[in-house]
């Protein structure tokens, strides 16, 4: 019986814990970088929706010269945003005419509340969660 295990070859514990090691540190390395990326299309999903009010706010504007008395549920009904979009995001302009577009994450968001994506006009670009603290992958490997 015991002659045919002394033919049979196998890993080593060694070895083993070698193998365990390396996959250990690309998931290390692969993580962060992953979670950046879905960072990113989670704001990408607000940036969208912004430059969609942005649109609907410039041809309001465009049509009746002012967007006095227009609000942000106005904009919104007509840009007919997704519904998920809807539930992952509150809207908010500021300013007349709007300098300010903001979005600020639900509950039902999947990462929490209080997650701001906002574009400023006069700068013209978008700030906050997933478009600022976007990690460098240079900075995750070291």
């Amino acid at each position: 019986m015991f002659k045919n295990l002394k033919n049979q070859k196998g890993f080593s514990l060694i070895e083993l814990l070698v193998v365990v090691v390396i996959i250990a540190i690309l998931a290390a390395i692969a993580v962060p970088i992953y979670m950046n990326y879905v960072r990113n299309a989670r704001s990408t999903e607000a940036q969208s929706a912004i430059a969609a009010i942005r649109s609907t706010y410039r041809v309001h504007y465009q049509t009746f010269g002012t967007t006095e008395n227009y609000d942000i549920e106005d904009a919104l009904q007509d840009t007919q945003l997704g519904n998920r979009t809807l539930k992952n995001w509150e809207f908010e302009v500021v300013g007349n005419p709007p300098k300010k577009y903001i979005a600020t994450s639900t509950a039902e968001f999947p990462e929490g509340e209080g997650k701001q994506v906002w574009y400023d006009r006069d700068e013209a670009q978008y700030h906050g969660y997933g478009v600022d603290d976007v990690v460098d992958e240079e900075e995750v490997i070291d």
